[in-house]
C-alpha cells in the first residue's frame, strides 16, 4: 500500500499552481482532488478542480477508476476540517453518519471522513495518499479565491485558467513570473505589497513605488546576481515587515529561484541544498543555471565562512 500523508493547505496550493508549459492541473494523470463533504456543501462551494466522491444506496463512499488511480501524481482527500491522522471515527465504513442526510451542524463529529476514504484508496495508488490538514475549513480561509461552484471542466478551460506565484513563505512570501506580476488581480488575491523583479522586463502596478526592486540581469551564465544578493535579501526583509512579497523574473524557473535561495540562506539559515531542496518542492520545474547556482554556493560560503553543500548533490 501506498499510505497516507497529511498534506498542508500551503501544499496544495502550490500543486494547483505548478505551471510548465501548460498549469500542469490541465494534465489528466497530475492532480485528482477529491471532495467527501455533503453534496449540499460541495455544491456551495468547493476548491478548483475537485470532484465530490459519490455514495453507494447503502452510503459507502465509491472508489475513482483504479486505472485512473494507479497513474496519477497527486490523490488528494479533503473533509470539512481534519487536521490529524489520528483524527478518525469510530465507523470505519463511512455509514450513515458520514451520509448527506447529516446536518451541517454536525461538521465538527465529521473529523475523519477523509481518512476513511483514504484508506480505501490507497491500495490503488502508487504515491501515498494526501490528505488535506484542516480540510476545506482550512483552504478556503486561505485561499478564498482558490473556492469555485463550478463542478465540469474542459481540458481547453483548465489551460487557459491564470496560475498563481508559487508561495514560498506562508503569506508573507510567493515566487512567480512576469505574466502573473502585472495581474492586479493576483496582487489582491494574495496581498501582495512589494515586489522584487529579478528580469530585464520593468513594468508592473509597482514600477513607480519604493515597494519595488528592480535587479535588471539576462539570464545568462556570465549574468551577475551574487553583487545584487546583499541588497535582493535586505529588501525582503524590509518588506515582509509591510506585507507580502512577490520575487519574480520572465519566466520565473531560473532568476526569481536564484533570488529565492539566496534569501533564504541569509535570513532563514538553509544551507545552499536545504534551500534547494525546499523551493524545489514549492516549484517543481525551478532551474537556475549552473553560473547561478556557482554564485549561490559562493553566498552559502559567504555566510557562514565554509562551504556547507557539495554542489554535485543538487539535482540540476
Amino acid at each position: 500500500m501506498a499510505g497516507m500523508e497529511l498534506c498542508e493547505p500551503r501544499d496544495l496550493y502550490n500543486i494547483l499552481n505548478q505551471h510548465w508549459v501548460l498549469p500542469r492541473r490541465a494534465e489528466h494523470n497530475y492532480l485528482c482532488l477529491l471532495d467527501v463533504r455533503t453534496q449540499r456543501e460541495y455544491d456551495e462551494s468547493h476548491i478548483l478542480t475537485a470532484r465530490r466522491i459519490a455514495q453507494s444506496p447503502t452510503g459507502k463512499y465509491l472508489v475513482p477508476d483504479s486505472e485512473e488511480l494507479a497513474c496519477v501524481r497527486y490523490c488528494v482527500v479533503y473533509d470539512y476540517e481534519t487536521s490529524s491522522l489520528d483524527c478518525c471515527d469510530s465507523d470505519e465504513e463511512g455509514g450513515s453518519r458520514f451520509s448527506d442526510s447529516s446536518s451541517t451542524s454536525s461538521q465538527q463529529a465529521k473529523k475523519g471522513t477523509a481518512i476513511h476514504y483514504a484508506k480505501v484508496l490507497e491500495q490503488f495508488t502508487s504515491h501515498p495518499v494526501l490528505i488535506l490538514q484542516g480540510g476545506y475549513k482550512k483552504f478556503s480561509a486561505c485561499y478564498h479565491f482558490l473556492r469555485t461552484q463550478r463542478t465540469l471542466w474542459m481540458p481547453w478551460e483548465l489551460a487557459n485558467l491564470q496560475t498563481y506565484p508559487v508561495e514560498i513563505l506562508p503569506a508573507k512570501l510567493y515566487m512567480g513570473n512576469f505574466k502573473q506580476a502585472i495581474d492586479q488581480q493576483i496582487q489582491k488575491d494574495l496581498k501582495i505589497q512589494a515586489q522584487v523583479n529579478i528580469s530585464e522586463q520593468r513594468a508592473t502596478p509597482f514600477a513607480d513605488s519604493d515597494r519595488y526592486l528592480h535587479v535588471s540581469v539576462p539570464d545568462t551564465l556570465e549574468a551577475d546576481l551574487f553583487s545584487s544578493f546583499p541588497t535582493i535579501c535586505h529588501f525582503i526583509d524590509a518588506q515582509l515587515d509591510h506585507g507580502a512579497v512577490l520575487v519574480f523574473s520572465s519566466l520565473g524557473i531560473s532568476r526569481s529561484s536564484t533570488g529565492v535561495m539566496a534569501y533564504l540562506i541569509h535570513s532563514c539559515m538553509f544551507s545552499l541544498k536545504g534551500a534547494w531542496s525546499y523551493v524545489l518542492k514549492c516549484k517543481t520545474n525551478m532551474r537556475p543555471h549552473q553560473g547561478f547556482v556557482k554564485q549561490l554556493l559562493d553566498w552559502e560560503t559567504k555566510m557562514y565562512k565554509t562551504t556547507v553543500t557539495d554542489i554535485s548533490e543538487l539535482d540540476y
